[in-house]
């Protein structure tokens, strides 16, 4: 475990903060490989219900440490940047993001697989490929325009210009912008939200909202091959005796 990826659990949620202050958490090979293996630590335990993403210093991720990423490039599917990214695009656990200051390369490509970021108003996000002769990568070029349009997304990956938090949650990039220094308590609270909810159901839901499924026949068997399996299931069993209860409650409490 790298000494620059600090993590912590609390409950069901799996805090993980980039924590490479004086190089504005520009990450390695190294960072890589830590943060590959808690997000697989994370989604093997059955109880985990959210992950919170979130950095030190003055900036969320500066992308790649380019001294690192020429001496140790990488040259397959199973170099440590690759590996980290189809773990966190595969994951079923919702991930939670706490952005400040500058989202750089994949600091901010990364955010496109997760699923609420929470934004303070410092926040700059900086798709900056081009300049350096590279192409971009986490799937950007795909989910971005799926997103933005073709047009929006041209804008962002050609000129390679920052947008400001207002901009990215106009974009749809954000979930919510909140007042600086106030998003980490934010996506903690969220993700407290997140644990309060059955753990299978949250997971399955995530799952159906990725899928590359896309037609609606498809999608109808989908869930409902999901739905009847969660009918049987000890979740919805729990859900239906606690409503059943409560309503037992009221009918029983004496008129005021």
């Amino acid at each position: 475990m790298s000494e620059l990826i600090d993590v912590s659990v609390t409950g069901a949620t799996v805090q993980i903060r980039l924590n490479r202050r004086d190089r504005r958490n520009a990450l390695t090979t190294e960072m890589y490989d830590s943060l590959t293996d808690t997000l697989v630590a994370a989604e093997a335990n059955p109880k985990t219900a959210a992950v919170v993403l979130s950095a030190s210093g003055v900036g969320f991720c500066a992308g790649n440490d380019l001294q690192d990423f020429l001496s140790t490039p990488p040259t397959g599917e199973d170099s440590p940047v690759a590996c980290f990214l189809s773990t966190i695009a595969g994951l079923t656990v919702p991930v939670v993001a706490a952005v400040h200051g500058a989202a750089v390369g994949i600091g901010a490509t990364m955010l496109l697989h997760c699923d609420y970021v929470v934004a303070d108003s410092s926040a700059r996000l900086h798709y900056a490929f081009v300049p350096l002769g590279l192409v971009p990568e986490a799937a950007s070029s795909l989910l971005l325009p799926r997103a933005l349009g073709h047009l929006r997304a041209a804008q962002l990956l050609l000129l390679a210009e920052p947008i400001t938090a207002e901009q990215a949650h106009q974009f749809g990039l954000v979930t919510e912008v909140v007042e600086a220094g106030n998003h980490l308590a934010r996506a903690d609270q969220i993700a407290a939200k997140l644990a309060r909810q059955p753990t299978r159901a949250l997971r399955l839901t995530k799952q159906l909202l990725r899928s590359n499924e896309d037609t609606v026949t498809g999608r109808l068997r989908e869930e409902m091959a999901i739905f009847r399996q969660q009918l049987g299931g000890p979740e919805f069993a729990s859900a239906v005796a606690a409503i059943t209860q409560r309503r037992a409650g009221t009918r029983d409490a004496p008129a005021q």
